[in-house]
């Protein structure tokens, strides 16, 4: 399969969570200030799962391979990446009713820096750049998990790991 990478709208991304850096609300009601000497506005309450608290962590992605042959999923929390020094393209899918990636949804999003997506719990996901710098908001002990099983092969409990083969981006990684 060839996947497009496709430019980010919310339209596209809604199916897998919210398109972050929109531009700012024309709404009455927005939570929202501007002035000649600022602008800042609600994006979006990150929600953590239940019990959970919100982490900002630092993330650098280096890998550019055009294929994909493992996505991930995170089964409490939403999680938000933000590129800030470099772009990177997230591939993102739905699950289907056994908990196993859709691939008949399966999108790649070109994401530059300071634009982001906010993904939903469960959405399977990966990531691949060339060389960025993001910030990501996720739950402390989803990314204590994770490193339990990157580093020390433990069985993850707030992740899931799908492999998937036939997946290759159309474009190169930015």
């Amino acid at each position: 399969m060839t996947l497009p990478v496709d430019t980010l709208t919310p339209e596209a991304v809604a199916p897998f969570g919210w398109l972050l850096g929109k531009p700012y609300p024309e709404a009455a009601n927005a939570v929202a200030f501007t002035n000649a000497a600022t602008d800042f506005r609600r994006e979006h309450l990150f929600h953590p799962g239940e019990g959970g608290e919100v982490e900002v962590l630092w993330v650098s992605y280096r890998n550019a391979d055009p294929t994909v042959d493992t996505l991930e999923r995170h089964l409490l929390t939403q999680q938000a990446v933000v590129p800030l020094v470099g772009g990177i393209v997230q591939i993102l899918a739905t699950s289907l009713p056994d908990g196993t990636p859709d691939l008949d949804c399966l999108r790649a999003f070109s994401v530059p820096p300071g634009m982001g997506i906010c993904m939903k719990p469960e959405v399977w996901h990966a990531t691949r750049s060339t060389g960025s710098t993001c910030l990501m908001l996720t739950r402390p002990t989803t990314t204590v998990d994770l490193i339990g099983h990157m580093a020390h092969g433990r069985t993850p409990t707030e992740t899931e790991l799908h492999d998937v083969q036939g997946i290759r981006l159309a474009s190169a990684p930015i």
